[in-house]
């Protein structure tokens, strides 16, 4: 179970670090939907940080916690791939162009933001002439850490099984 814990951990610090990685050295800039996307790798870190650290049984419940939270991270995937394809507008208000009312043009530039924002219908692509974004990428990532973490759990269970049987029997 310690390696199913261990696993997660790093598949957080993984996702977070290909996400940082193409901010910073590719210089992709992150909308507001990609900031969001990078939350639940956040709480996977956590929970499978916690899971090495506790008590067997306690771990085990935590571990069964990283199911939804990858399922969150899917789900959050299906949201951005769907505003990519223009399927559906963005429900973050920041991903949408600013407008500005009346004023002068002294206060129009004003009230810009300082870093402009990308766009979240504005797809960013990893590898040249593959159509998979980013976005849609993250949910085939966390789509494939789920069968690992029950798998995890389902071996540890059946090796205690097997182990009280023979104490038992």
């Amino acid at each position: 179970m310690r390696s199913t814990a261990l696993l997660m951990v790093l598949a957080g610090f993984a996702a977070l670090g290909v996400a940082w990685w193409s901010q910073d050295t590719l210089g992709h800039v992150p909308c507001g939907l990609c900031l969001w996307e990078r939350w639940p790798y956040r709480i996977l870190i956590v929970l499978g940080g916690l899971a090495t650290i506790l008590p067997r049984d306690t771990a085990r419940g935590v571990l069964w916690l990283c199911v939804p939270v990858l399922l969150c991270a899917f789900g959050l995937s299906v949201v951005h791939v769907g505003v990519e394809q223009g399927w559906w507008a963005s429900p973050l208000p920041e991903c949408r162009a600013p407008t500005f009312h009346g004023g002068s043009f002294a206060e129009r530039l004003a009230s810009m933001p300082r870093r402009p924002a990308k766009p979240c219908d504005a797809a960013t692509y990893l590898v040249p002439g593959v159509p998979v974004s980013m976005a849609m990428m993250d949910g085939i990532y966390a789509l494939a850490l789920i069968p690992l973490v029950r798998r995890g759990l389902r071996i540890r269970a059946k090796f205690r099984g097997r182990g009280r049987k023979t104490i038992q029997g």
